[in-house]
């Protein structure tokens, strides 16, 4: 992968140096610039702006512009740091580091809190936790009944909710994930060790030109 030399770098909206964004993440420089030509390619797969619309990062995900999903649109919600309906060069870096294999275990546990969210509160409530459930489920295509549903959802909240307060804040969440750590398991991307080889699997329909 070569560097990044273009003269109209300093042109592309949220543009930084990769040299900036290395030094705050767990990716090389060469790494940076990779995610440089991934977002080339998903920033102009619809709008030809370099900022990645979430139609495009929709379409990243499921080759489907159109298809609306829940957790896609959670993703772009806090990928999108300055809430300004596009995710720049910057903000797709510093996202995808918590999915780094090095990226420490507390930024990842705590993403996935704000994944869950929804309403954007502070804490999780029971509506928003079915929610998330239910959204998985469908993406999986894993048929499950109403009851059984509400079983795992009953089941969750309270081992989670140890306050008994109807809602599950950080301090919650940090103790049920370190006793059920497979809950934040699709936090972790190994392919994002080596982007120069390959990218991570939610963005595989975008291949890389070298």
């Amino acid at each position: 992968m070569g560097c990044i030399k273009s003269k109209n770098s300093r042109n592309i909206p949220g543009y930084e140096e990769p040299s900036v964004l290395a030094a705050e993440t767990p990716f090389t420089v060469s790494e940076v610039e990779a995610l440089f030509q991934l977002l080339k390619k998903i920033s102009n797969s619809i709008f030809p702006d370099w900022l990645i619309h979430k139609e495009e990062f929709q379409f990243a995900l499921f080759r489907n512009r159109n298809k609306r999903n829940l957790f896609a649109d959670r993703l772009f919600d806090l990928f999108d740091f300055k809430q300004n309906g596009v995710i720049e060069f910057g903000e797709f870096v510093r996202s995808l580091s918590v999915f780094h294999p090095n990226a420490p275990v507390a930024d990842k546990i705590s993403f996935a809190y704000r994944l869950y969210d929804l309403r954007h509160t502070g804490y999780i409530e029971r509506e928003e936790l079915k929610e998330m459930v239910l959204a998985l489920l469908h993406e999986s295509d894993l048929v499950l009944s109403e009851d059984v549903i509400e079983i795992i959802v009953n089941k969750t909240f309270s081992e989670t909710d140890t306050k008994g307060d109807g809602k599950i804040d950080e301090d919650e969440w940090q103790e049920f994930v370190s006793k059920n750590p497979s809950l934040i398991k699709n936090m972790t991307l190994p392919y994002l060790l080596d982007m120069t080889v390959a990218f991570p699997s939610f963005v595989v329909h975008v291949e890389v030109e070298d």
